[in-house]
């Protein structure tokens, strides 16, 4: 448990702007700040902040909250992660109660393996710094590769013994079971049910998730033995999904932010390297192909993104094909080529700092006319081999979404491959031509798979149960009046006839005679009454940071809009927009007493089919009453409506 007093220190230093800006590209827009949604695949900038209320949106879809819902979404962090990791972000300490031993195995099973890979970067961290084999094996290569010690502190770089079980035991001797230690990869069991580390004899390179938690490892061997893999890395766990992570991303972030730009490179040493000669915007995909996953990771920080290469022809040549998924994500690709016998960690660390930022500025081509060069240079005059190039370069162009862009690259090919550029635009057009066929017959396809689905009840492995539904103008109302609990509740009254005292605890006290069926509605005003009760006033803090997620989304739909009127419309357009608080009182009152008065007509509708079925005159009679009385009321309610809307 958290305290509550920590809770609203974490809350009152968490910047919301800052807190996203490090995983979303926000740009400035009025009051507020907008970026691609992180949650989904979108061109066009739907997610939107408001630092002034501390709450974000993602009108693409639907999510919304505080800083702490963004990391719970993006993150899965659950709640107290996400208060710690913000309390770390800006220096609060957190006092949490000691659990005891019978309650460690009721950790969630993501954060067990979370734990247990933070204890093995620190195992394997000292004991390359504090033991002779770490210190003459480990360290004594990772300072031949020219890292500093500053390198090796930041990365966590470590060592793990050449022992069969050295980290193994440590692990189980400190209180770690061993289902974590075999699901996250660090210990290996044999047929025999006995455990033996991974890692064994390797120089270890942690890999850090987008908030800085280690969720895997790389090991390199130094042995020279052919038939040992020289890298061995984490397998895929609930923590670890190589294609979902890029390694340095998490030191990389802010600068690829700052710079508008990602270097991409191969290898860790690549990363450490080209870092601590002070490029720090650098990441790699670790031996792995890229993914799209990873693209669009970049893709939250920069458009543009840097391919730095080693020397090798033929491995240039097999990854063309794959970088066109950074084109069709709608990213600008450069190449850097490194001389023969270089790539970026040779090349820094032999020529410095200043020649590698150099070699990049004088270097450096976009990608579209890159492939082309290379291509060309191997079909020599013959025609066939000659087409084919074209075909695959307008491939690559018919990836790239922008069609303005698309079009100066045709440009600009068509003279590099000596063929009409009208040619090129008619391959182009016949390219997404088909292209776009091809996805509508998948989408019909698709339609007709649901069309022809069953709809018996035994189609479903279970029954599903309907969540209870509440009628669309109830939910209407009450949603209108929990809007305006938390846009004007903390707002004193100043009306005639009433003053000196605050718009919640009015509306709460009006409708003291009302049910809310809308649940969340219900949930709200409850807790609005029970803390006006405790001489609380809870503002739209109070809900936007509350732990019920539910809470928290209704609140977000009630305060988030994904439009707002400039400041300058009256004076650039004349035109002048109807405005609640104008009028607060017919705002507040209207909305009272519309609810009151849709309660009365449901009430109105009851007491006429119990009409319809009551068998004796008696209870005729009772109901009758019951009617008429229930009709004078709602005649009171529309005559006051009609007298307050008016004024």
């Amino acid at each position: 448990m958290i305290q509550k007093s920590t809770i609203d220190r974490i809350m009152e230093a968490t910047d919301i702007v800052e807190v996203i800006g490090e995983f979303v590209q926000l740009k400035k827009r009025g009051a507020n700040y907008v970026g691609l949604s992180p949650f989904a695949n979108e061109r066009t900038p739907s997610f939107t902040v408001s630092p002034a209320k501390g709450i974000f949106k993602d009108f693409s879809t639907g999510k919304g909250g505080s800083a702490v819902t963004f990391l719970m979404e993006l993150e899965k962090f659950s709640y107290p992660e996400a208060l710690k990791w913000l309390a770390k972000k800006y220096g609060i300490e957190v006092e949490e109660t000691v659990e005891a031993p019978e309650n460690r195995e009721e950790e969630l099973r993501r954060e067990s393996l979370m734990i247990v890979s933070a204890f093995a970067a620190k195992f394997f961290h000292e004991t390359m710094l504090e033991t002779e084999e770490g210190q003459s094996i480990g360290l004594s290569y990772f300072k031949e590769r020219g890292f500093t010690a500053e390198t090796i502190k930041k990365f966590e770089l470590g060592y793990s013994p050449d022992q069969w079980e050295a980290f193994t035991g440590a692990a189980i001797r400190n209180g770690y079971k061993e289902p974590f230690l075999v699901e996250s990869g660090l210990s290996v069991k044999r047929d025999n049910g006995a455990l033996y580390d991974r890692y064994r004899g390797r120089v270890m390179f942690p890999i850090h998730s987008f908030t800085g938690r280690v969720i895997g490892f790389g090991g390199r061997t130094l042995k020279k033995d052919k038939n040992v893999a020289k890298y061995v890395n984490s397998p895929e766990s609930e923590i670890y999904h190589k294609s979902n992570v890029l390694y340095g991303l998490y030191f990389a972030k802010k600068a690829i932010r700052e710079q508008d730009n990602c270097y991409l490179v191969e290898g860790y040493a690549d990363v450490l390297s080209v870092h601590q000669a002070g490029v720090e915007n650098v990441v790699a995909s670790s031996g792995t192909s890229l993914t799209t996953e990873q693209i669009k990771l970049i893709a939250r920080f920069t458009k543009n993104i840097t391919i730095l290469y080693d020397g090798d022809a033929a491995g240039i040549k097999a990854s063309l094909r794959g970088l066109d998924m950074i084109l069709e994500e709608g990213l600008n690709v450069k190449v850097v080529l490194f001389p023969d016998g270089h790539d970026p960690d040779s090349f820094v660390q032999s020529k410095g700092s200043s020649a590698f930022k150099k070699h990049i500025e004088e270097n450096k081509k976009d990608f579209i006319l890159y492939k082309t060069q290379i291509l060309l240079k191997e079909v020599g005059n013959d025609p066939i081999k000659k087409a084919d190039v074209i075909r695959e370069v307008v491939e690559s162009i018919a990836k790239i979404p922008d069609s303005i862009k698309a079009s100066v690259f045709i440009k600009e090919c068509s003279g590099l491959l000596q063929i009409d550029e009208r040619a090129l635009l008619s391959e182009l057009n016949k390219m997404r031509t088909a292209k776009a066929k091809k996805e509508e017959q998948q989408r019909q396809q698709q339609n007709n798979r649901f069309a022809e689905m069953p709809d018996e009840p035994h189609f479903f492995d279970e029954p599903i149960e309907p969540e209870p539904q509440v009628a669309k103008d109830d939910a209407f109302q009450e949603k209108e009046i929990v809007r305006l609990l938390l846009h004007y509740g903390s707002r004193m009254i100043d009306w005639d006839g009433i003053a000196n005292t605050y718009i919640g605890p009015f509306i709460i006290a009006e409708l003291s005679d009302v049910t809310f069926d809308h649940p969340v509605c219900k949930q709200i005003t409850e807790i609005y009454r029970r803390e006006v009760e405790n001489g609380v006033l809870p503002d739209e803090a109070y809900f936007i940071h509350h732990k019920d997620k539910s809470i928290v989304d209704l609140t977000i739909n009630m305060l988030a809009s994904k439009y707002s009127l400039s400041e300058n419309w009256y004076e650039m357009h004349k035109i002048t927009v109807n405005d609640e608080q104008v009028n607060m009182k017919a705002t507040i009152l209207g909305a009272i007493f519309h609810l009151k008065k849709h309660k009365v007509g449901k009430m109105l509708e009851d007491l006429r089919s119990q009409l319809q079925k009551a068998d004796t005159e008696a209870d005729q009679e009772i109901l009758l009453n019951q009617y008429m009385r229930m009709k004078k009321v709602e005649k009171s309610i529309s005559d006051f409506l009609g007298s307050v809307i008016i004024k």
